[in-house]
Parts: C-alpha cells; structure tokens; sequence
C-alpha cells in the first residue's frame, strides 16, 4: 500500500468515523510496545519524535542481526537501497542514503552554497542546512513567511539570482506544519528549477492530510534538478537510528554521494528496510499523532490561542509571551517544549506525545497560563 493510499485509508476509515478505535489497537493487526509512564519524568515535546517505540516485529529484526555489527554498513546497503527505489517508483542510482535526512540536507548545503553560492529559503524554517551552508561561505537570502505562516514562494522567487545555488523549502514546514499548495508547488519547481536546484525536504510528508498531496519525487523523475529528502525518523520511530534519504536524479546524486560523510549503520538499514514492510505500524503512527493534534485544537480553543492547523506531527500555537520565558515556566511543570524560532518570538511549537502526555501538557499549559 503506497503512502498516498494509506493516507486515503486513515481519513475513510479514521477520521470519518471518529479516529478509528483508537484504544484498540488490534484494529492496526499489532500490540504496540508497553512503556512505562513515569510521572516524574520530564515529557518530551520539543524535538518532533514518534513517541511509540518501534513494533516488536522492527525490533526483532534488529535483534536478529547483531550478530553483523562487526560488518561495515556498505555490504548490505544496497538492500535497502533497492527497497526503497521500489517504494518511490525510481531507479537504484537515484537514491542516497544518509545518517538521518539531516546529513543530506547539509551535504546539499555544502554542495550548492559552496564558493559564495546564494541559498534562499523561508523565515522561519528548519535550519540545519542552511546553518551548515552559512558556516562554510554560504549566504542565506531568508524569506518571512506570509501572514498565514505559509511560505511566500513568490517572494522568493524575487530573490533568485546569478549567485542562487540552491532554494530550500521544508513542505510541511517546520516550525508552523503548513503545506504550499500541491499546483503552486508544482508550478514554482517547473519553472525556477532551470534557475538554481530546488530542495523539498519532506520529512514531514507521511503526515499531510490533504488527498492526494504529490511528492515532488514526481518531478525529479521527469529529470528536473530537484532533490527530495525523506526520514525514518518521524513516522517510523527510527529517530535514534540515524537513517534518511535522498532521491534525485543521477548527476546529482552523485554529486550527493561524494559529500555524504558519516552514512547510517547496519541495525538502521535492517530496521529501516522492516518499517518499510510494516503497514500496521505505519497506521497506528499517523492515527495516534491525529488522535493528539485533534486533542491539541481542542485544548487550544478553549484556552482561546491561535494556532495552526498541522500537516505535520507538531502544533504551532501562539502563547503572547517571549518563548524562552514560556520554556523555563513549562519545565518547572516537568514539561519541555520546542525552542524559540525568531522572529516568531511568541510562538511555541509542541510535539505530539502520548495522550497521557498531551494531557499533562495540556494541564500544565492551563496552570501557566493563568500566572
């Protein structure tokens, strides 16, 4: 079932009829790992993680294969190349596989903002490869988002020069878990991909609810110097695993390969290689991150905060007061959330947790709040 059809399947048979049965999980063919709750340990709703382990069939396999950790990873890497190729519907040599996306994202940065290259991206958004970029001679052209928290892909298109390298755009985007609209993205990758490469960085992809949202893997297989990242980390629960990847055509891939730097590991190509076959995981990811957010919007409207409804596994809500202060007042009450992402001084953007998480958020968000 490809991702397209899995998300059509949540929204007919989830959201339609009140999110599934979500306290019970043999509807998704699997049990889900039990984990302690501790009270007294902090919730961790500042880094965008899967809060369910991984099943236990993910786990076995990386049990089952300890026995090639004294093997280095490139022997069996090609597996989950070939794995993944099938999955997007594009040949073996366009794909790069990477210590988590953000070890492509910075080789892309270093690539192509390299020697004084211009890199354009929106403000605020997800840093990593244009901090890295800019710590090697790269110059950032940073482009606010507009007032919808949506990025201005006309203003950025302003901004495209003889210097341009490379336009970054996160979609969803993180901070604020909007989406560009699929036409307007297509059409903006169509026409300025001739001017400079086009990143889409679609970490967050697994997640967006709207039907039939394209990858822009669809244009790279068209050969446009586009380049797509994808993770293991979020929907997967893979994050401490270190696996990502690119998909770009040839010449750029190669490109890609050669600046790769610390690559993934064995256990993270045979747990990766698993979650790509685990669909009931898979489901019960992306209906147990609605489940939240749908408990989020509600907790928020009563609170009366404005926030922004989320393609993503992240809820970005306006607090009226300096984020930093809202951090250390949150962690009194043994809750961390996401850090500031100027200029939005007074945003804050939490995670999705468990339920037992978002409430204790949620009561300690209300205690504050009235201070």
């Amino acid at each position: 079932m490809n991702q397209i059809n899995r998300r059509n399947w949540l929204r007919t048979a989830g959201l339609s009829t009140g999110m599934l049965v979500l306290g019970n999980t043999s509807a998704f063919g699997f049990e889900p790992l039990k984990e302690k709750f501790d009270s007294d340990r902090l919730v961790m709703l500042n880094a965008n993680e899967n809060p369910f382990s991984p099943s236990f069939r993910i786990q076995q396999k990386i049990s089952d294969n300890f026995d090639l950790i004294c093997r280095y990873p490139f022997r069996i890497e090609d597996e989950l190349i070939e794995a993944i190729a099938a999955k997007e519907g594009v040949p073996k040599n366009y794909v790069v596989i990477t210590g988590g996306s953000t070890e492509g994202l910075k080789a892309a940065g270093l690539i192509f903002g390299r020697d004084g290259g211009e890199i354009i991206a929106a403000d605020p958004t997800y840093q990593s490869l244009l901090t890295y970029a800019e710590s090697h001679g790269s110059k950032i052209q940073r482009v606010p988002l507009n007032d919808a928290l949506e990025h201005d892909l006309e203003a950025m298109a302003d901004r495209i020069n003889k210097k341009t390298g490379l336009i970054f755009i996160c979609n969803p985007n993180n901070p604020s878990g909007t989406i560009i609209d699929a036409n307007t993205m297509l059409d903006f990758c169509k026409s300025h991909d001739d001017k400079a490469v086009i990143f889409s960085d679609e970490a967050y992809y697994d997640y967006i609810t709207e039907p039939e949202y394209p990858s822009m893997i669809e244009l790279v297989k068209e050969g446009r110097n586009i380049i797509v990242s994808k993770t293991f980390s979020k929907v997967y629960g893979l994050a401490g695993l270190r696996v990502g990847y690119l998909i770009a055509k040839p010449e750029i891939a190669t490109q890609l390969k050669k600046s790769v730097m610390a690559n993934t590991n064995v256990l993270a190509i045979k747990a990766a290689q698993e979650a790509l076959k685990d669909d009931d995981f898979y489901k019960y990811s992306i209906a147990k991150n609605m489940e939240a957010k749908l408990f989020l919007y509600k907790s928020f409207d009563e609170l009366d905060l404005r926030y922004v409804p989320s393609h993503s596994n992240f809820v970005f809500f306006e607090s009226g007061r300096p984020i930093t202060q809202l951090q250390e007042q949150m962690k009194k009450e043994q809750i961390l959330i996401g850090r500031p992402f100027p200029p939005l001084q007074d945003w804050a953007r939490i995670s999705t947790g468990k339920m037992e998480h978002m409430k204790l958020f949620v009561q300690a968000l209300k205690k504050v709040m009235s201070d």
